[in-house]
């Protein structure tokens, strides 16, 4: 093809679904999504098909659902009654994690991905209370309407932002944390984080084929950028430590593991990503 698959940030949305409906048939499953290999379509199982050898079974990604899957309901012992998923994609989590009823989620996202879902969802029945908003989180004065419009029903809210912030600008992303610092409800934060010695490698190796959705930020200082704005990193989970607890990293990377772990606020030139769950 002459374009690249990868049209625009939504586009890697499929591609995550990919590896959950990879992960899901298998008969020692860390996780079950019923629904991914539907919302994935053709175009995900193709852009899976360019992913470098060592992530092409998609272990990085699959690895990050499993360890988010786990903060999040690890999120609603400690009292979370909202969980507000900003630039959700694709994710399935209303509908297939064992949510309480009385949960309030409410996914964000571009209008053109909210509306595709939807129809792809149409008849599927959460398990929580599930509300959507189509909304561009680039725009800071709508950005923080709808942060004020959340904070008005709920009182202890787990924000999430799987996959957002390495597509996006670094004062962009100052700006979210600082948002959300600023209103008390939003009580956890969690996202990946990447070194800046793995975005150079997913640039290098995949550049082309994000053209359009190109990676741009990972934070030198780590998790430090984000204690910056206001917040206390709770959970750090490395993605290669915990592949390699689940039994799904690359043999070939598995001696890596045992290797000091790098420091999370200094990461270096170590090839370091993290599932991070900020708190107050």
């Amino acid at each position: 093809m002459s374009e690249p698959l990868v049209s625009n940030v939504s586009d890697t949305a499929r591609w995550v679904a990919v590896y959950r409906a990879w992960e899901s048939a298998r008969p020692d499953a860390l996780f079950s999504d019923p629904f991914a290999d539907r919302l994935a379509g053709e175009r995900g199982r193709a852009i899976a098909a360019l992913a470098p050898r060592q992530t092409r079974s998609g272990w990085p990604l699959i690895i990050r659902t499993k360890l988010i899957d786990d903060l999040v309901l690890a999120s609603i012992q400690e009292g979370c009654d909202c969980v507000l998923n900003l630039a959700a994609g694709l994710d399935t989590r209303p509908y297939r994690l064992p949510l309480p009823p009385s949960l309030s989620w409410i996914e964000a996202d571009l209008p053109g991905l909210v509306e595709e879902k939807e129809a792809l969802l149409a008849g599927e029945k959460p398990v929580c209370r599930l509300s959507r908003e189509k909304i561009d989180l680039a725009d800071p004065a709508r950005r923080a309407a709808f942060l004020d419009q959340v904070v008005r029903d709920s009182s202890k809210i787990l924000v999430i932002t799987e996959g957002l912030l390495a597509y996006l600008d670094q004062d962009v992303v100052r700006s979210i944390g600082r948002d959300l610092a600023a209103r008390p409800a939003f009580r956890w934060w969690m996202m990946d984080v990447l070194s800046p010695a793995i975005l150079r490698m997913v640039q290098r190796t995949m550049g082309k084929n994000l053209a359009n959705a190109p990676l741009q930020f990972a934070p030198p200082d780590g998790v430090a950028f984000f204690e910056a704005l206001g917040w206390k990193a709770r959970d750090i989970r490395s993605l290669l430590r915990e592949a390699v607890r689940f039994r799904r990293a690359p043999f070939s990377l598995r001696l890596f593991a045992f290797l000091p772990e790098p420091n999370p606020r200094n990461p270096g030139k170590a090839r370091w990503s993290a599932v991070v769950r900020f708190g107050r």
